[in-house]
C-alpha cells in the first residue's frame, strides 16, 4: 500500500493552492495532504538515494518508516541501513558517500547532538550527504517540541543550512538540497530543518511533482570522487598536521563562499521549472517598510499574517526570513534591512552567556559595517521547547519597534517573550553595575 498521502485533491482544483505554479514540468502534479516528515519522504522516494543509514528519533522518525515503506513496496531502490545509534548513522552515511552513493538520512535534537562528532567529518571531507532535521529542544530539562536549539548549535559544521517555513517548502527544499550540494562548485552536506511537530505532524496541502520531473531536475549522481574508484584513489580520515590543516579548513570556507550562488542558482531554476522560486532570504512586503522583525522556521508565516493586518491599519511593517543560515545571507539581509527605522531579530533558539541568540549575533554582525546608518537592533527570544508564540506577542514587538525609533532608551535590547513566574530577572537587570546603556 502507497503511503503517499492521506489524501488527494482532484487535479482541477491545485490552482486553489498554488496559482502561480505553471510551467512545462508542472502539469502532472498532484496537490495532496502531507505531514511535513511525508512531505520529505516523498521528496527523498522521488530522488531515490543509493543509500539511507538512519535511528528513529521524535519527531522525525515517521520519515525513516515512510523511507522504509517505500523500499519494501517496490518504490525505491535505496539502500536502507538500519543502525544502532545516529552517530552510528552518520559514520555509516559518511562511509557510504566516501564510496562514491548519493546518501540521505534524517534526525533531531538529542539524535544530531549524537551526530556531532561525525558531522565535522562529513563537512571536512566534502560529502554532499543531505540530512533532514526535525527541530527539537535538546535535554534538560527533557522537552520534545519545537525549537532551533540543536541546529544552531551545529551551524559551525560545516553544514549548508535551510530552515523550511512551511511543509511545501519542506519538501522543496529536500530536492534542492541534493542539487546544492553536489554542485561541483560546492560539495558540501547539507542540513533541511523543519519546526518538529509545528511542521512534521501538521499536514498541509502541497504540490507534489511529478516523478519524472523531479528526477529530472536533481539529475543522476556522479561522486567526485570514491574510496572504491581504481582510477582515482583517495584516501579519508587521515591526520592532517598543522602544515596542512588550515589550508583545509579554507577550502571549506571557499566552498561555502560558493554556495551562496547557487543556492541562488538552484533556487531560481526551480521556481522556472516548478513555479515556486527560492533564494536565500524571503522578503516580505519589505519594500515600504519602515519597522521589520528577521526571523526564520514556521512562525514566520504568523508574523506575516500580523503584518498583513497592521498593514490594513496603515503600518509599514515587514518581515525578512532568513531561510539559509549556512552559508549566511549577510548582504542580502543588509540590502534589505538598511534604511529602516528599527529592527527586531526573533530567535528560536538559546546562547546562554552570549550578547543575544545566535540570529542575533549574526544580524547585528551584518549590520556593523554599516553602523552609522544601520538602524537600532533589538533580540527578541521565543518559542524555546514548544512555548506559543501569539499574534499579540507579535504586535507587542512591532509596538516596541515603533517605541524605538521614536527615541524610547526604555525598549530593553535582548528579551524572552511569553514568560510566566514573574517576577523573573531580564537582560538589563544582570548588566553589571557600571556598564553603560547601549546607546550611550
Amino acid at each position: 500500500m502507497k503511503q503517499t498521502t492521506s489524501k488527494e485533491i482532484p487535479i482541477e482544483n491545485q490552482k486553489l493552492v498554488l496559482s502561480e505554479a505553471e510551467g512545462p514540468k508542472s502539469q502532472n502534479r498532484r496537490v495532496v495532504v502531507l505531514s511535513g516528515n511525508n512531505a520529505v519522504a516523498n521528496a527523498l522516494r522521488q530522488v531515490d538515494p543509493h543509500v539511507y543509514p538512519g535511528y528513529p528519533i521524535t519527531p522525525s522518525t515517521k520519515i525513516m518508516e515512510s523511507v522504509a515503506g517505500f523500499i519494501a513496496n517496490g518504490e525505491m531502490e535505496c539502500e536502507l541501513v538500519a543502525v544502532e545509534s545516529e552517530h552510528s548513522a552518520m559514520s555509516a552515511a559518511v562511509g557510504a558517500a566516501s564510496a562514491g552513493a548519493r546518501v540521505a538520512s534524517a534526525t533531531a535534537a538529542n539524535g544530531l547532538a549524537f551526530m556531532w562528532e561525525v558531522l565535522y567529518i562529513a563537512s571536512g571531507s566534502h560529502l554532499p550527504i543531505v540530512l533532514a532535521v526535525g527541530n527539537r529542544a535538546l535535554s534538560t530539562p527533557i522537552n520534545g517540541f519545537a525549537d532551533h536549539g540543536e541546529s544552531m548549535g551545529a551551524r559551525d559544521a560545516g553544514w549548508i543550512q535551510f530552515y523550511s517555513e512551511n511543509v511545501q517548502e519542506a519538501y522543496d527544499n529536500i530536492i534542492q538540497a541534493f542539487r546544492v550540494g553536489e554542485d561541483k562548485r560546492v560539495r558540501l552536506p547539507v542540513m533541511v530543518c523543519l519546526d518538529g511537530f509545528l511542521l512534521t505532524h501538521t499536514s498541509e496541502n502541497i504540490a507534489l511533482e511529478d516523478d519524472a520531473a523531479i528526477k529530472d531536475f536533481v539529475g543522476p549522481y556522479r561522486a567526485e570522487y570514491s574510496l572504491i574508484d581504481p582510477d582515482r584513489p583517495v584516501s579519508h580520515g587521515l591526520s592532517d598536521p598543522p602544515t596542512y590543516y588550515m589550508e583545509h579548513k579554507m577550502r571549506q570556507q571557499a566552498s561555502m563562499e560558493r554556495a551562496r550562488e547557487v543556492v541562488e542558482e538552484v533556487g531560481a531554476e526551480f521556481g522556472q521549472r516548478f513555479g515556486r522560486p527560492y533564494g536565500l532570504v524571503d522578503a516580505y512586503q519589505m519594500e515600504d517598510a519602515e519597522t521589520a522583525i528577521v526571523i526564520l522556521g514556521s512562525e514566520s508565516g504568523r508574523v506575516k499574517g500580523v503584518v498583513d493586518d497592521m498593514r490594513q491599519t496603515g503600518k509599514k511593517v515587514g518581515v525578512l526570513r532568513i531561510r539559509c543560515v549556512r552559508p549566511f545571507p549577510d548582504e542580502q539581509a543588509v540590502r534589505q534591512l538598511l534604511g529602516l527605522r528599527a529592527v527586531a531579530v526573533m530567535d528560536r533558539s538559546f546562547a546562554p552567556g552570549a550578547v543575544g541568540a545566535p540570529m542575533f549575533q549574526e544580524i547585528r554582525s551584518a549590520l556593523f559595517d554599516y553602523r552609522g546608518s544601520a538602524p537600532p537592533t533589538i533580540n527578541r527570544i521565543y518559542g524555546l521547547g514548544g512555548r506559543e508564540l501569539r499574534n499579540a506577542d507579535v504586535r507587542e514587538i512591532f509596538a516596541e519597534l515603533e517605541a524605538l525609533a521614536g527615541g524610547d532608551e526604555t525598549v530593553p535590547s535582548i528579551r524572552m517573550v511569553g514568560l510566566r513566574g514573574e517576577p523573573l530577572p531580564t537582560w538589563t537587570d544582570l548588566r553589571p553595575i557600571g556598564m553603560p546603556a547601549a546607546n550611550s
